[in-house]
């Protein structure tokens, strides 16, 4: 297949595309991007760049794992410092969990 050509059939083109974690922007990267289906595909140097940068704002690292514990009858989930710090969590706030799926849960702060 051509080199400028993506497994779709589209063109791929060089531009420079938002780059989101944790839906924060953190930038724009040099990108190939396919005009008919999207796909972005970033350089090595360019995913490099783009660690470093979500490391110095913070984001680099945050999923964590975490066991089940108990307290009482209910059962708990502990959320760790870092991830606390990024949503601003404090003790004793509330929180709503919602089931999405079975084997998913959503938190909203």
């Amino acid at each position: 297949m051509e080199k400028n050509i993506c497994e779709c059939g589209g063109k791929i083109i060089n531009k420079k595309v938002d780059f989101s974690i944790y839906g924060i922007n953190i930038g724009k990267f040099e990108a190939e991007v396919c005009q008919k289906c999207g796909e972005e595909l970033f350089s090595e140097e360019v995913s490099n760049q783009i660690d470093e940068v979500a490391k110095k704002k913070g984001l680099w690292g945050l999923e964590a794992h975490t066991k089940i514990g108990k307290a009482g009858d209910s059962l708990i989930i502990r959320i760790n410092k870092k991830i606390a710090d990024f949503y601003g969590l404090k003790q004793g706030e509330e929180i709503t969990i919602t089931p999405k799926d079975k084997k998913e849960i959503s938190v909203l702060v």
